[in-house]
């Protein structure tokens, strides 16, 4: 039996205002250096602003906020979709919510709709994920 519900709230995942060392960094530890995300000429020549984030250092987001919830072993699917641009100084918040408890196989598994959010309220990514419970 498990103490998880449909309607269940994930706790939210609030991270620090993108910085570019944030991307920086993101870079290295990705693989990913698109000079779209770490060159500000190079990101300006191709008609944006200034640089922006990797979609998937929100995506990333959205998996440590699982993970804080549950053991990474019990992550089963996590797929997402990417709506907006992160922009530098963009401050992401991660939610979640438990919309289905299914049987796969046997297996109980709490379906979740994720989000990462802009701090004016413009989803960035929108996903699902299913964990074993």
């Amino acid at each position: 039996m498990t103490n998880i519900n449909v309607g269940d709230k994930l706790p939210t995942l609030t991270l620090p205002a993108i910085k570019r060392s944030t991307l920086a960094l993101f870079a290295g530890a990705s693989g990913d250096h698109n000079p779209i995300h770490i060159d500000s000429d190079f990101a300006k020549a191709a008609g944006m602003d200034d640089v922006f984030a990797h979609g998937m250092l929100s995506m990333a987001y959205l998996g440590r906020m699982l993970t804080n919830w549950q053991p990474q072993s019990k992550l089963r699917k996590f797929s997402n979709r990417f709506l907006a641009i992160t922009q530098l100084h963009d401050v992401i918040t991660c939610t979640g919510e438990v919309v289905d408890i299914v049987n796969e196989n046997g297996e109980l598994r709490a379906r979740i709709e994720i989000f990462a959010t802009k701090a004016e309220g413009t989803h960035t990514l929108a996903g699902v994920a299913e964990v074993a419970i």
